[in-house]
């Protein structure tokens, strides 16, 4: 676990759908210091493990590196740990407690946990216990259920006490989703209290961003998720601008196209999300991220949400380069 808290780690939150591997070796490239997977069903690795391997895949570049697990059952979640661990020896396990998404939460899984402290306890000592001194154990949470049940300095006691090892925080409810503003406050409480390293998550949409919570804050590091989206060069840009107070200025629209381009072709060649078509329906929410820093693709976006192959994808963003030219 040092390696994840020798410094101030600027992290890839894990995201669904978005932090899969061809993503994670971009944002590796662009300075990210420590990555997790998209989170996997402890349920689906016990059921189906063969189906359910390629969310837990990674490269040794990509490490320090750890694998979310979502369940609500905690001699599966411990189980599946097991199995994960000893079939590709992450840094880490994570507990997923902080997805609000509904097939997530119907589950018990994710922040549902939240509504049951003593549950998420268990489960936390379960993966201790089941992981002994082979893997640290993890976990992610957000400040509470809705606004009336703030519970996230009990539920970092509680992790503590069980042998966890550090605690991400997401500084909204369950209720707000990704609407309204993160609650740094809460995230500040619980890092004051714990006695293990508490990292903070949310909003931290521009190098300031992370300057501003590491110097105001108790936190010993950030995790970005949603802005990282549209500008994985953020955290190249946050860490210079933590050693040196200059910001590198972001890639120009031609270096960004390129940088879309080859992501793209990375993820038809890792054939992650299957073939050329279903890797590009996959890929159109991520084009769409990208295209918002990017001049003149406002009249492309309904294209790009329907793209279909890179050739296709070339032929749309080619004109901007002819214009930057």
């Amino acid at each position: 676990m040092h390696l994840m808290f020798s410094r101030f780690p600027i992290c890839l939150a894990p995201m669904a759908g978005v932090t899969d591997p061809v993503f994670r070796t971009l944002c590796k490239e662009e300075g990210a210091d420590v990555m997790e997977t998209e989170f996997v069903s402890a349920e689906g690795v016990l059921q189906c493990w063969e189906r359910n391997r390629r969310y837990v895949e990674f490269e040794q570049a990509h490490r320090p590196l750890g694998i979310q697990l979502f369940g609500s059952v905690p001699e599966h979640m411990a189980a599946a740990a097991r199995i994960i661990y000893d079939a590709v020896q992450p840094d880490f396990i994570d507990i997923n407690a902080g997805c609000p998404v509904p097939k997530v939460v119907g589950k018990n899984g994710g922040s549902s946990l939240l509504k049951d402290l003593p549950l998420l306890q268990r489960i936390a000592q379960a993966l201790v216990d089941e992981m002994g001194a082979d893997c640290p154990v993890t976990a992610k949470i957000r400040i509470g259920w809705d606004a009336e049940h703030i519970c996230a300095l009990e539920a970092v006691q509680r992790l503590q006490d069980a042998g966890v090892r550090a605690v991400t925080i997401h500084g909204r409810t369950r209720s707000q989703q990704y609407g309204g503003k993160a609650d740094w406050s809460v995230i500040d409480a619980c890092a004051r209290q714990a006695a293990i390293p508490v990292i903070g998550n949310g909003d931290l949409a521009t190098p300031e961003d992370v300057r501003r919570v590491r110097e105001t804050t108790a936190v010993s590091g950030v995790a970005i998720g949603r802005a990282a989206m549209a500008a994985p060069w953020i955290f190249r840009q946050a860490k210079a601008y933590l050693q040196s107070g200059e910001i590198p200025p972001p890639p120009a629209p031609r270096e960004r196209i390129a940088f879309v381009l080859r992501h793209t072709r990375l993820a038809v060649e890792s054939r992650h999300y299957g073939d050329e078509l279903p890797t590009m329906r996959a890929m159109r929410a991520r084009l769409l991220a990208y295209a918002k820093g990017i001049p003149g693709t406002k009249p492309l976006r309904p294209r790009l949400s329907r793209v279909a192959s890179y050739a296709e994808l070339e032929d749309i963003l080619s004109p901007l380069c002819q214009d930057e030219a």
